[in-house]
């Protein structure tokens, strides 16, 4: 199990495509030789517009895979000229390609989801301005303290988070009981719309020693029906302010990085990527990666 350094580029047959950390050392004498050839490599593949069109085409698909006749279907262009430009976005990892019986199935490196992002971040010098918390929030969801009455209903959206295999590696809800034990007292919220709990976020304590006061593993889960109606924005706006407020310095939380939608709104509220923890534990018997996400209080 290896920690995928985002100060380090990937080895040479550790393309993006297999547990792609982003690397690239910004040291004092600058971005090393083989980190900013390794984006290079990527960029390069990037400049067509075709194959930026295909990239986003096969990502934003209903399925999150297609066929490469429905592809080329899809741009405009031939078949064979599809299957070049899929060969050039597989050689360096950002699309894999399965075969399924005659067929060629086209699917986005979930790795890439946050390798690429983060390579322009290293060679821009990382974020010029972090924002703080999500924009454009909704007027119709209410984030309020979570009460003991509001347990059950907690338990419930968590459970269907579990049973997506896309949230977590608890595989069974904790009782009640147990989860207020082990969130920080006055970080956990709810969200409600039109008037039932459809959300909650939760921080807890990474350690109990002292000098960890102000790390927290934040939570954030939001109920299927309401998905896509900003809830999640929400919440995050209220759990990074009021941790700010209190002192807590750092918030970091673990992704899978399938879950693209949960590191687009970590990244909305000031979350930076820093790992890809690849097979760093096992769900139903089987190795996943998680991407290490953290948030710094901007004043520290």
């Amino acid at each position: 199990m290896t920690t995928l350094d985002l100060t380090r580029a990937p080895a040479a047959d550790d393309s993006c495509a297999s547990d792609c950390g982003p690397g690239g050392s910004t040291s004092a004498v600058g971005l090393d030789e083989g980190a900013a050839a390794t984006y290079a490599e990527w960029f390069a593949v990037l400049a067509d517009a075709t194959r930026v069109r295909l990239l986003h085409t096969v990502s934003t698909s209903a399925a999150g895979a297609m066929k490469v006749g429905d592809l080329a279907a899809a741009l405009g262009i031939s078949q064979s000229t599809c299957s070049h430009h899929v060969r050039k976005l597989a050689d360096v990892g950002f699309v894999k390609v399965d075969k399924v019986g005659a067929s060629s199935i086209v699917s986005v490196n979930p790795s890439c989801c946050t390798g690429l992002p983060h390579a322009a971040d290293v060679v821009m010098g990382t974020l010029a301005a972090r924002p703080c918390c999500p924009e454009d929030l909704p007027t119709d969801v209410t984030v309020r303290a979570m009460t003991d009455d509001d347990l059950e209903t907690v338990r419930e959206i968590y459970a269907e988070g579990i049973a997506t295999r896309l949230a977590t590696f608890e595989t069974e809800v904790p009782a009640a009981d147990a989860l207020v034990a082990k969130w920080l007292p006055g970080h956990r919220w709810v969200a409600e719309l039109d008037g039932r709990v459809v959300g909650w976020t939760a921080i807890t304590p990474v350690s109990s020693r002292e000098v960890y006061v102000g790390v927290g593993e934040s939570s954030v889960y939001v109920t299927e029906s309401a998905r896509g109606r900003g809830v999640g924005k929400a919440l995050l706006w209220r759990q990074v302010n009021e941790a700010d407020v209190a002192g807590i310095w750092t918030l970091q939380t673990s992704v899978f990085p399938e879950n693209r939608a949960s590191i687009a709104l970590h990244h909305s509220a000031g979350y930076e990527t820093l790992a890809v923890r690849s097979r760093i534990a096992q769900l139903d018997g089987e190795w996943r990666d998680t991407v290490l996400l953290e948030r710094r209080r901007a004043a520290d």
